[in-house]
């Protein structure tokens, strides 16, 4: 959010409102985490017969962990963006235009 503080200023100064800011932060965060999801749940089910012989009472293919923990990075990916994509959306545009 710090490198990008001009360019939300620029775009708050021609009129972008908070909810398409914190949209364009949110969402700009987002992108690789679920890109890094979805490699790691096809990574990870291609794995599934190397790693059969080492798990013990766990089926490898367990539907709760595929589901449970993607989902819970996700969660935790969101909270973190959405903090500073909060911030962004009280950039003042005068001091992010001061900024250099």
């Amino acid at each position: 959010m710090a490198q990008r503080t001009q360019e939300i200023g620029i775009r708050v100064a021609l009129g972008a409102t908070s909810r398409e800011i914190l949209g364009l932060v949110l969402f700009g965060s987002l992108k690789p985490v679920v890109a890094g999801l979805v490699v790691g749940v096809i990574a990870a089910l291609g794995l599934t017969r190397l790693l059969s012989g080492l798990v013990y009472g766990v089926s490898t293919t367990d539907p709760i962990t595929f589901l449970a923990l993607p989902a819970l990075l996700g969660v935790v990916a969101f909270l973190s963006g959405l903090f500073p994509a909060i911030r962004a959306t009280r950039v003042d545009p005068l001091e992010a235009l001061r900024v250099d």
